[in-house]
C-alpha cells in the first residue's frame, strides 16, 4: 500500500430536512444546537456513521455498536484483550492495533483496560493518536425545530385497570431544514505512525461521500439526510501548503438576497475562493 504523502482537508456540505441528526440526551432528545441557535452534530455522531460505513466495506472496527457487532465480544476490553494476545511493548501493542482496526489507525484509541479476573492477562494503558480529525458539524443558518406528541398504541408494561399507561406518550423533535458542514483534516506525521495509507484516505473519502446509506431511522428517514458535495484537497507536501482554516474557510456561503429563512440549499450561494496552487477535488454525494 502507498503511504500517505501529502496532508488532506475535507469539506462536506450535507443537508437535513425534517430529521433529528443528532440527538442531545441532556435536552429531551431535541436536536443539538449551538447558542446562537445554529444545528449542531457532534464530531462522535460522524465518527459513528463512518466506523458504520467501514463495516460496510469490509473493514475490521473496534469501536462497534452493539447492534452492529460482527466478532461477538461484547466489550472493547473483551475485544481488544483475545484479540491482541502477546506484544512486547506498548509500541508493540499499538502497532498491532493499528494494522487490525482500520478506525484505530484513522482516528485513534485509548486502551485503558484492567487486568482481566482469571490474572491470565496484564492490564492496558495504552493511547494511539489518529491522523484524521473531524469537527463538530454546525449549520450554517439557525435553525428551526419542530416537535410532536406521538402516543403508542400498546402500553409497555400491563396496568391493573387494563388502561393505557402514562408512558404512552412521547415527543419527536426534527430540523425543519438546516445545511451542515463537516469539516476535517489528515495529517501525515500521524498517519507515518499508525501506518494509514493513500488507500485508506481513498476509503475515508468514499464513507464521507457516502454518508447516510443505512443510517436511517424514525428520526432520520430515508432522504431526510443528503451529502450534497465533498471538497477534498490533497496538499503537495507533509504539512500542508496553507492551513486547515483558511482551507476550510474557502467554501463561502451565504444566503441568497431576498431569503431570510432557507428552505432547501438552494437558498445558498455557495463560492470557492482561490487558493494558489491548491484545487479541490468537487464530489456530488450518491
Amino acid at each position: 500500500m502507498k503511504a500517505l504523502e501529502n496532508k488532506i482537508d475535507f469539506v462536506a456540505l450535507i443537508s437535513v430536512t425534517n430529521a433529528n441528526p443528532n440527538g442531545d440526551p441532556l435536552n429531551g432528545n431535541r436536536p443539538r444546537t449551538t447558542y446562537t441557535g445554529n444545528g449542531e452534530i457532534s464530531d462522535v455522531c460522524i465518527k459513528r456513521k463512518i466506523r458504520n460505513r467501514l463495516q460496510d466495506m469490509g473493514k475490521s472496527i473496534f469501536v462497534q455498536s452493539e447492534e452492529r457487532c460482527d466478532d461477538g465480544f461484547g466489550s472493547l476490553s473483551e475485544r481488544a484483550g483475545r484479540t491482541i494476545t502477546s506484544y512486547s511493548s506498548k509500541e508493540d501493542y499499538a502497532a498491532q492495533a493499528c494494522a487490525k482496526w482500520f478506525d484505530v489507525r484513522a482516528f485513534g484509541q485509548v486502551f485503558a483496560y484492567k487486568k482481566s479476573k482469571d490474572k491470565e492477562k496484564d492490564s492496558v494503558s495504552v493511547g494511539v493518536r489518529g491522523p484524521v480529525s473531524i469537527r463538530q458539524a454546525v449549520s450554517v443558518s439557525p435553525v428551526d425545530i419542530n416537535s410532536m406528541q406521538i402516543t403508542k398504541s400498546v402500553n409497555s408494561e400491563p396496568t391493573d385497570d387494563g388502561k393505557k399507561s402514562s408512558d404512552t406518550m412521547g415527543s419527536k423533535h426534527m430540523v425543519e431544514f438546516g445545511l451542515y458542514q463537516i469539516k476535517g483534516a489528515i495529517n501525515v506525521q500521524l498517519a507515518e505512525k499508525t501506518g494509514f495509507t493513500q488507500e485508506d484516505a481513498d476509503t475515508i473519502k468514499e464513507c464521507l461521500r457516502t454518508l447516510f446509506i443505512n443510517d436511517s431511522s424514525s428520526a432520520r428517514p430515508d432522504g431526510s439526510m443528503e451529502v450534497l458535495r465533498l471538497y477534498w484537497w490533497q496538499h503537495n507536501n507533509k504539512i500542508g501548503q496553507y492551513s486547515s482554516a483558511k482551507v476550510h474557510n474557502s467554501v463561502q456561503i451565504a444566503l441568497k438576497d431576498g431569503v431570510a429563512s432557507p428552505k432547501s440549499a438552494g437558498d445558498y450561494e455557495i463560492t470557492l475562493l482561490p487558493l494558489d496552487g491548491l484545487v479541490p477535488d468537487i464530489i456530488d454525494g450518491i
